[in-house]
């Protein structure tokens, strides 16, 4: 599982023949700034849209709240460059829009007017702030339903309004949350490829792919990759503080949590019309694109190749998932069973296959692939060449010349998300059970067969599901890892995206968003069920019946 991690590092201290320098002297200060300037654009807009839309979803009463209590999740299902191509056919100077306004105006020529270029920086931050805000609006959805209300209601009585209740009390409560989901969204835009290559920006993560497959140097190519990774991992360290540090803004809230704000007239308009907005450009809008091309191209868009393709990507993605949950349990059932050992509990060296397995988390797609095909080609050299003395006989491309490629990289890449959902249920599993099946006779193997695995089942194939699920939207890797002529569900919309013929493979992008709908509504659930526990729990603590609160 380290292995890509390792590959690159090594390889980075190869010799790339001055390419790097060349890159360095000429193109890599415009790489950086445009990677930072995404990062900063993305992440600003993302909270400008999320931030306000989860205070009024948490704290405000009005039209609607209840729909877009979950719908406003939904464009992260959504791949951003699917939105890219539709918003791009829309504000293009051949575009509806552009057409409309230059018949309204009697224009005749781009030089006659101006009009928002979408295919720039600016647009690209406009297209994934849409398809990202709601990672901010989750976390902080649930932040501001268990915010301290006794602190806001104290606010309010000492003449604050409920702007200024907002800005000192709810935003400082929260800015752990706030600094940690940025980051989420920051390095979903470091990692980001296909936005970038269709709107020709030139990120860190397209130089990869282009001193790749441009320049054919892959210690070129790992030295850009470290150069990326350092950037995600400072989010990454940054995320994970804040995670830490949220213990700070925590509270036992002894008031009702009912909605503060009950919103009428024009302020609950604003407030529905805000969120509608929000749910109509990030989603409604590409969804009836998307089926207005399937109806159009009805007998074009279900072929063979969409069989063939979707096909494969279901396997492909089965295995995967498969072999995430096998790892997962093994990497959490030996943790289980060095902590039946008193000498070796809470070792902090116990946590290290854990950690070290869901490294590749972090792993853009691009750099992703660029660390499985070096330890994998060199295994394949060393294996050719010795079979070829011996044997006289050559494998060839026994690795990257396969799906393996790819079944492996998606295993790096999300064998995270199993990982930490077994070991955050199996601690909730009493170590009593252990030791009764142990006291009659049953070894380890058997009391994780008998006991463990029918209690983890749920979130085995929970977590397996949305393995699956990541895996048959994953792009990037699959786009430079698979072999000649094999497509997936992904790579197959995408080739037509940058062909400008998004509509021959709609059914295939819309097959990708209806199952990147599953997790989202899985995470929507368990974060709805949070709020409603700790409302629950702060309620017995507010109840007259309670010794403490009565007292």
């Amino acid at each position: 599982m380290l292995a890509p991690i390792l590959a690159l590092m090594l390889t980075a201290l190869e010799s790339s023949e001055g390419i790097f320098a060349q890159l360095a002297d000429t193109v890599l200060v415009t790489y950086i700034s445009n990677s930072l300037l995404m990062l900063f654009g993305v992440c600003a807009l993302s909270l400008l849209i999320g931030l306000p839309l989860a205070w009024l979803v948490a704290m405000c009463q009005f039209p609607g709240k209840r729909f877009f209590s979950w719908a406003l999740v939904l464009p992260l299902a959504m791949p951003a460059y699917i939105v890219a191509y539709i918003y791009s056919d829309f504000f293009d100077y051949a575009g509806p829009v552009q057409i409309w306004l230059r018949d309204i105006f009697g224009w005749q020529h781009a030089d006659e007017y101006w009009f928002f270029d979408i295919r720039s920086i600016p647009g690209a931050c406009v297209v994934l702030a849409l398809v990202l805000y709601p990672y901010v609006y989750l976390f902080l959805r649930s932040a501001f339903s268990q915010n301290n209300l006794g602190q806001i209601q104290a606010s309010r009585l000492l003449g604050d309004s409920p702007w200024q209740s907002f800005w000192r009390i709810s935003v400082p409560q929260t800015r752990g949350i706030i600094v940690a989901s940025l980051a989420l969204v920051g390095m979903e835009t470091l990692a980001d490829f296909a936005t970038m290559h269709y709107f020709a920006i030139n990120t860190m993560t397209t130089a990869v792919y282009d001193t790749w497959l441009g320049y054919y140097s892959l210690p070129a190519a790992a030295k850009l990759s470290i150069l990326m990774l350092a950037m995600i991992f400072l989010l990454l360290a940054i995320e994970k503080r804040q995670r830490i540090n949220k213990q700070n803004y925590a509270h036992n809230d002894n008031f009702n949590t009912r909605e503060m704000y009950h919103l009428t007239g024009w302020r609950a308009g604003l407030a529905t019309g805000f969120a509608t907005l929000v749910i109509f450009a990030g989603f409604i809008l590409p969804m009836l694109v998307l089926c207005g091309f399937i109806v159009d191209y009805h007998d074009q868009v279900w072929n063979q190749d969409f069989i063939t393709y979707g096909s494969k990507s279901l396997i492909i993605a089965l295995l995967a998932a498969t072999c995430c949950v096998f790892i997962a349990m093994v990497i959490n059932f030996g943790l289980r069973q060095s902590q039946q050992n008193t000498s070796l509990n809470q070792h902090w060296t116990q946590q290290f296959p854990g950690q070290f397995a869901s490294m590749g988390y972090a792993l853009p797609g691009t750099v992703l692939a660029i660390g499985v095909i070096i330890p994998m080609t060199s295994i394949e050299l060393w294996s050719n060449e010795i079979l070829e003395q011996w044997f006289g006989w050559q494998p060839g491309l026994f690795l990257t010349g396969t799906t393996f490629a790819i079944i492996f990289a998606y295993v790096v890449r999300f064998c995270a998300i199993p990982i930490g959902s077994v070991q955050e249920s199996m601690h909730k599993i009493s170590p009593h059970l252990d030791q009764a099946s142990r006291s009659m006779g049953r070894g380890f193997t058997s009391t994780a067969f008998r006991i463990h695995v029918p209690l983890l089942k749920r979130i085995l194939l929970t977590s397996g599901l949305l393995v699956f699920i990541e895996s048959m939207k994953e792009l990037p890797a699959a786009l430079l890892l698979r072999p000649f002529g094999f497509e997936t569900l992904a790579t197959y919309v995408y080739q037509y995206v940058s062909d400008e013929q998004l509509e021959q493979a709609s059914l295939a992008a819309l097959s990708i968003v209806i199952l990147g709908l599953v997790p989202l509504l899985i995470v929507n659930r368990m974060s709805q069920q949070s709020v409603r526990h700790a409302k629950s729990t702060n309620n017995e603590r507010a109840s007259p019946t309670n010794d403490v609160a009565a007292q």
